[in-house]
């Protein structure tokens, strides 16, 4: 199924240049993997403290894109510099739920959202990192199969804290949007699974 993810390859082949100059100057991907752990941890206390002003929700998907860039940054220091590792691996895992947690987690306290909603869309976006992850556990590859994967999570969430910064008034719309997350984020269990299922069995 179709997901922001496909597009990760071109959007490499952009940060190409900076990884060759990063690696060169000795960072390493388990340095950027925490600096974007850290940050996300940052940004989502600053929405956490400040959710009743509009401008930490415009900075979101500013910070959104940052986030992406770093967390492909990570990956291509690793696979192309030979910074591959188990502790980078466990690292990244954790950092992409500790970070998503931080970020959306303050969505809860916007006045009008439903907090409870807002929790269970939390909640399943980690179980929908551990279905990825369960694909190695069955013979299968790590799966990223959306339709709501981490890079769309990132859109999705940054493109709400963008119309709450412009100022538009939270409400029914909100949980809607929600809502349809949360179903998204179900279909994407369920993909993750089915997809770790088929490739085991077509290699068994």
């Amino acid at each position: 199924m179709a997901s922001i993810y496909q597009l990760k390859a071109r959007f490499q082949g952009l940060l190409r240049p900076l990884v060759g100059v990063l690696a060169h100057k000795g960072v390493t991907a388990n340095q950027v993997t925490l600096a974007a752990a850290a940050a996300s941890v940052v940004m989502g206390l600053l929405l956490l403290y400040f959710s009743d002003h509009r401008f930490p929700w415009l900075l979101l998907p500013i910070f959104m894109f940052f986030r992406m860039g770093l967390n492909a940054v990570d990956g291509m220091l690793a696979r192309e510099h030979n910074m591959k590792s188990r502790l980078g691996a466990i690292l990244n895992e954790l950092g992409d739920v500790i970070a998503d947690t931080a970020l959306y987690l303050p969505f809860a306290l916007i006045a009008g959202a439903y907090a409870w909603l807002v929790v269970l869309v939390c909640i399943f976006a980690i179980i929908t990192e551990m279905t990825g992850l369960i694909g190695l556990q069955v013979g299968a590859s790590r799966r990223y199969d959306g339709p709501m994967g981490k890079s769309d999570r990132a859109f999705v969430f940054g493109t709400l804290g963008f119309a709450l910064g412009m100022g538009a008034v939270p409400g029914l719309w909100l949980n809607l949007v929600f809502g349809i997350i949360l179903l998204l984020l179900l279909a994407t269990v369920y993909n993750r699974a089915a997809h770790a299922l088929a490739e085991a069995g077509a290699d068994a």
